[in-house]
């Protein structure tokens, strides 16, 4: 009498575990990444207030030649992924910095930049710290990872891997 064969032959599980073990070795990068974005997303969740509050000193003007877009900033706490939130007084640009958990080292940074004029042609707000004139039109709003094309003001230090697709 014949018997069937049972179970799998060495060959065939070798290639299994290959298959596996190709497939994390790409997946395994990639999940890091979209963690790491995840975190990234958190701080500029959190410079929403900040955003609002630039918007609203230049709306209203409320500003003194001293302070500028920096008067009376909304509280800021640091979080396990964000370490630190600051307005230019000059410019209104909202830095947001993160701590190791997001890039590859502490300290780095993106940077919101505020722009009045079309989408096409986007200017700087005008400095706050010097006499005030307001911008012509609404206020638009431009994240700035290292390496972003769009030229007004500065760029962060984020590599541009872990910034989401709008800040590059």
């Amino acid at each position: 009498m014949k018997t069937a064969q049972q179970g799998f032959t060495l060959i065939e599980l070798m290639i299994v575990i290959a298959i596996i073990g190709i497939l994390a070795a790409t997946a395994l990068p990639a999940y890091q990444d979209y963690t790491k974005r995840a975190r990234v997303s958190e701080g500029l969740a959190l410079a929403t207030a900040f955003k609002l509050h630039v918007n609203d000193l230049h709306a209203n003007g409320a500003f003194t030649a001293v302070t500028g877009y920096n008067a009376n900033p909304p509280a800021f706490n640091a979080t396990a992924n964000v370490a630190t939130m600051a307005i230019a007084a000059d410019s209104g640009n909202v830095t947001v910095g993160f701590t190791a958990r997001v890039g590859t080292a502490a300290g780095q940074t993106v940077i919101l930049v505020p722009y009045s004029g079309g989408v096409g042609t986007p200017v700087a707000l005008p400095d706050a710290t010097a006499a005030f004139t307001p911008a012509a039109g609404n206020i638009g709003w431009r994240c700035r990872a290292a390496g972003s094309v769009f030229g007004v003001g500065a760029a962060g230090t984020l590599p541009a891997n872990l910034a989401p697709s709008e800040c590059r």
